[in-house]
């Protein structure tokens, strides 16, 4: 039986550290524990990393679960992961065994169902590139083949999908210099990223054929801010909390950043993150 928690807070699951009260919450380890929190007759929201999304102020009200799924299971080119399983930690191991797929994942601060869920990438890497299937919870337990799945540019058919990502199978190819990349691939993260703020990674989808980040350095936005929210002045593409930001602090610097972008380039930026409200569903 599962213990429902109360009195917590959004913004202890943030990598952005913003979030108001949560209704219930409650940590799952196993499958059959998530099955049975979505089995119970509330609004919920799967909490991983706490990465890409940005919770409201006003808190939750529902079911808050955070997924600690975490096994792993190699066989040889092959491995299977629970949802729950850190993105990051598995592209330093798939690396390490000179397996080659998944390098890009190293710093993604995402776990294995959040990566899936949101077709997470990096230097020209997809999260589907490498995927041979995902096993799935809807009130009852599907597999999907990667040929079934239909992804795009941060999205996936999950996101339309009322469920949960239960663990993910990725197929990797042999590869000497596997570990060499993906140290590279953290360097090269480290150097260009603001990864000791708090943050929530890109804010902005890339448009076709330009870099949001680009763009909103040409437009001299680096570390303007509304309140508590910062554009990163190491990457524009990041907005970092300094000072207690609030989700409406986010929200406001998000709409100056499109209105001063499209003034000065005619191009729209889409958010890439995304908003968790009150009364928010999620899969």
């Amino acid at each position: 039986m599962l213990q429902l928690q109360q009195n917590r807070s959004l913004s202890e699951f943030s990598t952005f550290g913003i979030g108001g009260p949560i209704r219930y919450f409650v940590e799952v380890s196993t499958i059959e524990e998530m099955e049975e929190a979505l089995s119970l007759n509330y609004p919920y929201l799967i909490i991983g990393k706490g990465s890409n999304c940005l919770f409201d102020d006003l808190g939750f009200d529902g079911l808050a679960i955070l997924n600690k799924i975490d096994f792993c299971n190699w066989e040889e080119d092959q491995v299977s992961v629970g949802s729950g399983y850190s993105f990051s930690l598995l592209g330093v191991q798939t690396a390490r065994k000179k397996l080659s797929g998944l390098e890009f994942a190293s710093g993604i601060p995402a776990t294995v169902g959040g990566a899936v869920f949101m077709n997470a990438g990096a230097n020209g890497k997809e999260t589907c590139d490498s995927l041979k299937s995902v096993f799935y919870f809807d009130g009852c337990r599907k597999q999907f083949l990667r040929e079934e799945l239909v992804f795009g540019y941060r999205t996936s058919p999950f996101q339309k999908m009322r469920g949960a990502i239960l663990s993910a199978t990725f197929l990797l190819t042999a590869e000497e210099t596997a570990r060499q990349n993906q140290l590279q691939i953290v360097e090269r993260r480290m150097k260009t990223q603001p990864l000791k703020e708090k943050s929530i990674g890109c804010v902005f989808r890339n448009p076709v054929g330009h870099s949001a980040g680009a763009l909103i350095d040409q437009c001299g936005l680096k570390g303007m801010n509304v309140g508590g929210a910062k554009i990163s002045e190491i990457h524009a593409n990041f907005i970092v909390n300094v000072k207690k930001a609030s989700s409406k602090d986010v929200l406001e610097l998000i709409r100056l950043v499109q209105e001063k972008v499209f003034q000065q380039t005619g191009i729209e930026l889409e958010p890439e993150i995304r908003l968790i409200d009150a009364n928010s569903f999620s899969c």
